[in-house]
């Protein structure tokens, strides 16, 4: 990558602050100082902007405790996206949401500017599960969890894969719902088979990847290397 561009992206400054410092010998490259904006760097070298390290990371992953009422979307004309509430953190990253949750849904949102992978983590060939905790307005009962288990027929004749419907021993109310695909509004429209609805939904994992309850809603950080590479491996039969 060009080294304006990887102080750009490193800094979150415009191209032009960027060859502004280079210019000024701000820049150096291994202990060297270099004022060639377009030389080109390997992502080996070790780069410094006054003397402090300056870390690039060549795509951005970004775990998201998404709150309700905000729009899972890259961004939108009619109210505050997931990537709006991290712009401020990563202000010249092109990120979007690997996957949907609903408006009024809340919980685990990965972020990325890495197409592929999340192309293959959406991918319907992978199977990846994720984990929901349901409240309902009726009680979830075993009718329901065979029928989730054997594969749910949508209303409008959309027949489902097999998912996992665990009731809360402790409150009939709630439960534990995982899937391996993502129709829309798909957990709603799966209990409105059943007549129940779904007062809240709230995403707790996604593969083997669980979302950081310390993370109030609105609240993100980055992917640990081992959730990378858990989730970059995840696949179930």
């Amino acid at each position: 990558m060009r080294l304006d561009k990887t102080v750009s992206v490193a800094l979150g400054l415009t191209r032009k602050e960027s060859r502004a410092l280079i210019a000024a010998g701000r820049v150096t490259v291994d202990g060297s100082v270099w004022k060639k904006a377009d030389a080109r760097l390997t992502g080996a070298e070790k780069l410094r902007v006054d003397g402090k390290p300056a870390a690039y990371e060549e795509y951005v992953y970004l775990m998201l405790n998404k709150p309700a009422g905000v729009l899972s979307a890259a961004e939108d004309g009619r109210g505050l996206t997931v990537v709006d509430l991290v712009r401020p953190a990563c202000p010249r990253r092109a990120l979007f949401p690997a996957g949907r949750l609903d408006k009024d849904s809340t919980g685990f949102v990965l972020l990325t500017d890495d197409g592929p992978f999340a192309h293959a983590l959406l991918s319907p060939r992978r199977h990846v599960p994720k984990t929901y905790e349901v409240m309902l307005d009726t009680p979830a009962t075993e009718e329901m969890a065979r029928g989730f288990a054997a594969g749910v027929t949508l209303a409008d004749g959309t027949a489902l894969k097999p998912a996992v419907l665990l009731p809360n021993a402790a409150d009939p109310f709630c439960c534990t719902v995982i899937l391996t695909q993502g129709v829309y509004h798909q957990v709603k429209r799966m209990f409105g088979v059943y007549g129940a609805g779904v007062n809240a939904l709230h995403r707790t994992a996604i593969g083997g990847v669980r979302l950081d309850e310390g993370l109030a809603p609105g609240d993100f950080r980055p992917l640990t290397p081992e959730e990378r590479r858990l989730l970059a491996r995840t696949q179930t039969p």
